[in-house]
């Protein structure tokens, strides 16, 4: 795998050869596979989405859906090789914070996350995702838990600048702690669901995080897929790693 000036996210891309796992069959199957289980599941979860976003106005002052700049990857042909262009998109969330929340508070946890000035604890405790934020408002709490937050990102898939399975979609400010290596992960379209959430979801470090993510852009196949969504259910039904 080629690594070209990782140092700037807006012109840095990844090259896999063509022997890769990132055939053009598979990503056109993957794609299929997207396309028809998002548009079904939002066509079948409307109700519950428009419950939620009747609640949201209930309970706080601000707009339904929660919008911000995140960093993704796009796929492309040259010749022989796979290039994957790191890309930045408006990815979707239903609000779960107070209208117009300092994201400074985050991105300075972030911060101190990637450069270890955080123990990562195991248990109820998580590291990586803020805890006790004041931010976040009473239905921001449920959403977060039973990550029903995460529903609007099925617009995104649909769209084609996410997947159902992937790695994390990640802000900018998180892109600009990242070391050389890190970059491999943006070989594939970001997901909603990935590795990271159901085997770490905010238990590890943030190495261990993005080894996650590497190691499902190498093993990619959509039997993989379909052993992380079955095994994304009971992850977000228990909560785990989730707040």
């Amino acid at each position: 795998m080629l690594l070209k000036n990782s140092t700037v996210v807006h012109q840095s891309f990844l090259a896999l050869d063509a022997g890769s796992r990132d055939t053009t069959a598979r990503f056109i199957a993957k794609r299929c596979f997207d396309l028809v289980l998002a548009i079904t599941l939002f066509i079948i979860l409307s109700p519950v989405m428009l419950i939620i976003a009747i609640l949201i106005k209930l309970d706080s002052p601000g707009p339904v859906l929660f919008t911000q700049e995140r960093v993704g990857a796009k796929r492309r042909r040259e010749g022989q090789q796979t290039i994957w262009t790191i890309e930045h998109f408006t990815m979707y969330k239903f609000r779960s914070m107070v209208q117009n929340a300092d994201e400074t508070v985050h991105q300075a946890h972030i911060k101190a996350f990637a450069h270890g000035s955080i123990a990562v604890t195991h248990g109820t405790t998580t590291s990586f995702k803020l805890t006790n934020d004041p931010r976040i408002t009473p239905m921001g709490h449920i959403l977060r838990k039973t990550s029903l937050d995460e529903l609007p990102q099925l617009l995104n898939v649909i769209k084609g600048e996410m997947s159902l399975i992937g790695p994390r979609p990640v802000p900018t400010y998180e892109v600009a702690e990242y070391r050389d290596w890190y970059y491999e992960r943006f070989s594939a379209l970001p997901g909603i669901t990935g590795l990271w959430q159901v085997k770490g979801r905010s238990q590890v470090s943030l190495d261990d995080m993005i080894g996650l993510d590497i190691e499902y852009t190498r093993q990619r196949s959509l039997r993989l897929d379909l052993k992380i969504l079955l095994l994304t259910i009971p992850v977000v039904l228990l909560g785990k790693g989730a707040g």
